[in-house]
């Protein structure tokens, strides 16, 4: 059963999986996958994110991230937003007022398995760190995004609930 015009926002750290959960649940809603940093790749023309940070800023970024999101068509849409999207300027209150919010939640020593699995210097905020920094990054910065991330209307954990059942989750949360 689609849920038509409806808005999906997924939150949660690097490496939670919100870009392929986000595929996923998006087909099961019937609603439309975008992908914020792709979304932000477009507009400004940039190759990969990790070029647009390192040649502008992660301020600069930032207020681009915040800027896309707002800009967006979101009716019908699943977007899986960035790590720190949730935690920068009015974002946070943004998503909640145009659709459901999900946090994806995974625990430290996950996060830390699945980042260690890719390429860290696709990721501006960890290029350069060894498996310490990693963990210490991952524990510091989790401990100041919980207050944004714990705002959610839904918090999910793919680890102990299946697509299907995420999507009736989300489904039972939106509006008739």
């Amino acid at each position: 059963m689609a849920v038509n015009n409806h808005t999906v926002f997924l939150i949660g750290f690097m490496g939670s999986g919100k870009t392929t959960l986000g595929k996923k649940l998006a087909a099961k809603l019937g609603l439309q996958f975008v992908d914020l940093d792709e979304q932000i790749c477009f507009t400004f023309h940039a190759s990969r994110l990790s070029s647009l940070i390192e040649e502008k800023g992660i301020d600069f970024f930032r207020e681009a991230e915040s800027k896309v999101l707002k800009e967006i068509d979101v009716s019908g849409k699943l977007i899986a937003t960035g790590g720190g999207t949730p935690c920068f300027f009015d974002n946070m209150d943004w998503m909640k007022s145009k659709g459901v919010v999900v946090y994806i939640e995974l625990d430290e020593k996950t996060l830390f398995h699945r980042l260690k699995q890719t390429d860290l210097s696709e990721r501006p905020l960890l290029k350069g760190l060894d498996n310490e920094g990693l963990k210490n990054f991952i524990n510091r910065t989790l401990a100041e995004r919980k207050q944004f991330y714990s705002q959610a209307h839904i918090a999910l954990n793919p680890l102990v609930t299946d697509v299907n059942e995420m999507a009736e989750r989300i489904r039972s949360f939106l509006p008739s």
